[in-house]
């Protein structure tokens, strides 16, 4: 039987961002901003939930690279200006190829006004 356990969000293996929103540092998909990396677990699932805020007074454009960097791994949304929590991954889900954990990372069209709020549902 399964066992669901809900987690803060961990940029890197085995940190946690203790639930404090993450700021959206990257601008370009070269130097993006990790928002959590899963478990080094083929077995051990993520349900991803991630909300943006967007503390500038103008939209901004945010990319999720949901598990790699290629085209096909990019979630595009606009965030409105002085906004809060726009629901951007719906519980998606995620895992660990057994060897390393994938990563969630994100970028923006300006440094640091896009944070990143959220948790993980983890099924094993």
């Amino acid at each position: 039987m399964a066992t669901y356990s809900k987690q803060t969000l961990q940029p890197t293996s085995g940190t946690s961002s203790s639930g404090i929103p993450i700021a959206v540092a990257g601008i370009t998909s070269g130097s993006p901003t990790t928002i959590h990396t899963t478990q080094n677990s083929a077995t051990a699932f993520d349900e991803i939930w991630l909300y943006a805020t967007n503390t500038d007074s103008a939209a901004r454009t945010l990319t999720i690279q949901y598990g790699g960097s290629g085209t096909i791994n990019q979630i595009q949304q606009t965030i409105p200006a002085n906004s809060g929590l726009t629901l951007i991954i719906p519980g998606l889900i995620l895992a660990g190829t057994g060897s390393v954990g994938n990563t969630v990372t994100a970028y923006a069209s300006v440094t640091n006004v896009v944070n990143i709020s959220g948790y993980v549902n983890r099924v094993a």
